[in-house]
């Protein structure tokens, strides 16, 4: 029993609400054969990932041909269409995106209302740096002015789609305030704390302290840890009584040397450490009341 005051978010007690991101849009299958780039291969993904102890799954769309990046509707159709025929878990779109219009960005949003959107809350250097060269493996400036944020936010707030708040730095965080003292961003707020890109906060304990420090008390987190430093981040927002993301668009590996076979080995070993700290997976039900959920 803790008997220490402590804000929701903060609470080891609760049930913790684990998110697997099923691919992002940075790798392909030269870097890892699991990543999935058909409907149906989203589909097996998300049931496993399900039935290893995720309640949401977190979706960026690719061409079922080649596997590249897309932000057209009827992919994201087709892909959240495979998932929720083959279990129930909550649906999560990007519309995190470079060179393209906003409304491409929040078209799949608005005309497909997934449960959970992610949003960008600031503008930053965003790269890849390889030690080992000695050089950046990519590097662009990622833009994510007010102006769009509050654009992107008034369409879900539009269709019932609750808002991902997704934090590289500091400032991110602090950027949800004025939009929470405007009404734009509604309580419960969904905060996603995400460490270990370069041009954002180092993956660290420390930072990951600081970051949930500054959630507001009406808050959920989640920690984003980014590549080799995921399992210690996790392991600290657990015992920290945050949620966690795992899955293959963040990190590959299980441990040094040893690739995932699929999202549900990630998150069967998130769901291990979950629970050799005396917590439990949040199941979809606990998550969609958590997170006052309208849509699938």
């Amino acid at each position: 029993m803790n008997l220490l005051p402590q804000p929701a978010h903060r609470d080891p007690g609760r049930s913790c609400i684990v998110t697997c991101a099923l691919s992002g849009v940075v790798a392909d299958r030269r870097q890892c054969p699991a990543i999935p780039y058909t409907p149906e291969e989203y589909a097996a993904e998300a049931r496993r990932a399900y039935q290893a102890g995720a309640a949401v799954v977190h979706i960026h769309a690719r061409r079922p041909d080649d596997g590249s990046p897309s932000y057209r509707v009827e992919h994201y159709r087709d892909i959240r269409d495979a998932i929720t025929a083959a279990c129930p878990v909550i649906i999560n779109f990007s519309t995190g995106a470079v060179g393209i219009s906003t409304e491409e960005k929040i078209a799949p949003v608005r005309q497909l209302r997934p449960a959970l959107a992610a949003l960008n809350m600031g503008s930053m250097n965003y790269a890849k740096y390889h030690p080992g060269r000695k050089e950046f493996v990519f590097e662009f400036v990622f833009a994510n002015p007010f102006s769009e944020i509050m654009e992107l936010i008034k369409v879900m707030n539009e269709v019932g789609t609750r808002p991902e708040l997704e934090c590289f730095d500091a400032g991110h965080v602090a950027n949800s305030y004025p939009l929470i003292d405007m009404g734009l961003l509604r309580p419960p707020y969904q905060y996603s704390l995400i460490l270990g890109v370069n041009g954002g906060i180092a993956p660290t304990i420390d930072s990951l302290l600081h970051l949930a420090g500054l959630v507001p008390p009406a808050g959920e987190w989640e920690v984003i840890g980014i590549s080799r430093e995921q399992w210690r981040l996790v392991a600290g927002a657990i015992a920290m009584g945050g949620n966690v993301r795992v899955g293959l668009e963040d990190n590959f590996y299980l441990q040094p040397g040893q690739m995932a076979r699929s999202n549900g080995e990630l998150v069967e070993k998130a769901v291990r450490m979950i629970h050799d700290q005396g917590r439990q997976p949040a199941t979809v039900e606990e998550c969609r009341q958590r997170l006052e959920l309208e849509n699938r």
